[in-house]
């Protein structure tokens, strides 16, 4: 067990499936009180019935009050899972501008909207945990999704900023960065995902898992493809090199189209 999370009032967004399901299964296996909440009512429900945790369908960006009430009055942990995928269009396709203001609303200022709801309790009592579920694409990129890239390393800016501002003040922050997780966004890649994601695939599991470890051992960044760190030095050291390989990718995926 770990003793951070044991009798924690937590909310998991997008917790209808994939990894937001794993971490709610894991938080309330640990003893926490845990607020399912999911765009998809159904999912939510079932997921909440399962662990014993309360259903809050509904939009990510605008739950904090509720699920508050719901666990009397306090959140420990809040899990900003909730994401979207999807692409913006190739060169020479015309702008999906609602897929950038989708990405941008749902995988950024979703996390901006909870933290500026939850923070002001936070720091009055000098403790929380901000988990934020971002993607190896904030730290590296992804072919053929550029809102996915941009907002996913907006994401993480946030997180990073998070911590750095408020760590002194009792606010752990945690970015869970995995590559391809074997869920229906990997599903919904495309090929673009085939060919970069699913040979490394591993279950929503293993990300819950990479977590515990790192609220274990205190660490912000999590990284259940551990080989992330060495692409994200790579990219820091000799970024000639690194986009140089990852334009390599790319054309592979052209041939494939």
């Amino acid at each position: 067990m770990v003793e951070a999370v044991q009798g924690a009032k937590v909310v998991v967004t997008g917790a209808g499936g994939g990894i937001g399901a794993a971490l709610a299964r894991r938080f309330a296996a640990q003893g926490a009180r845990v607020v399912v909440n999911d765009l998809d009512a159904d999912g939510a429900k079932a997921v909440a019935e399962e662990i014993g945790g309360i259903a809050l369908p509904g939009d990510a960006a605008t739950i904090v009050t509720e699920a508050r009430d719901a666990l009397g009055g306090t959140v420990d942990v809040y899990c900003a899972n909730a994401g979207v995928g999807g692409d913006g269009g190739d060169v020479g396709e015309p702008l999906d501008e609602r897929a950038w203001a989708l990405s941008w609303d749902v995988n950024v200022m979703a996390h901006v909207r909870a933290a500026h709801a939850l923070l002001p309790d936070w720091l009055e009592r000098g403790s929380g945990r901000f988990v934020s579920t971002v993607s190896a694409a904030g730290l590296l990129t992804m072919i053929g999704a550029a809102p996915y890239s941009v907002t996913k390393h907006g994401a993480y800016a946030f997180a990073e900023w998070l911590s750095l501002t408020y760590r002194h003040r009792g606010l752990k922050v945690h970015a869970i960065c995995p590559q391809g997780v074997r869920t229906g966004m990997l599903d919904a890649s495309g090929s673009a995902g085939d060919l970069v994601l699913r040979p490394t695939a591993i279950e929503p599991d293993d990300v819950a898992d990479a977590l515990f470890r790192g609220i274990e051992e205190d660490r912000f960044l999590i990284l259940p493809h551990p080989e992330v760190a060495e692409y994200y030095r790579a990219r820091a050291t000799d970024p000639e090199r690194w986009l140089g390989g990852m334009n390599r990718i790319q054309q592979q995926w052209e041939a494939t189209r």
